[in-house]
């Protein structure tokens, strides 16, 4: 297939933009649902649903769930510590003026 470009108005080529995309996004909506058809095949193939298969209790959640902070700055309520990795330098500066770890907890 093959058009001639140089024979069309730039309003015609606007509107012959506009078409390509929408053409774009409706093959794509029909490509997506023509995998997830075939996904979903696949699937009961072994006897499982597509949801099943992708909510597995065997795989690690992708999503990582933030540490609750366990020990806070008494001079900054706002700077918070969970205790994970490297210790802030307001806890060194607690701990070597005499305070006690626990005094931090939250």
């Amino acid at each position: 297939m093959s058009l001639d470009l140089t024979e069309l108005s730039r309003k015609e080529l606007l509107q012959l933009r506009k078409d390509v995309e929408k053409a774009l996004k409706d093959a794509e909506q029909r490509e997506r649902s023509e995998a997830l058809k075939a996904a979903e095949k696949a699937a009961a193939e072994y006897g499982f649903s597509l949801d099943e298969v992708l909510t597995s209790p065997g795989k690690p959640s992708a999503r990582k769930t933030k540490a609750t902070p366990k020990y806070r700055n008494p001079e900054n309520p706002d700077e918070t510590w969970t205790g994970r990795g490297r210790k802030p330098h307001w806890v060194h500066a607690a701990l070597s003026k005499g305070a006690d770890i626990a005094e931090l907890e939250i």
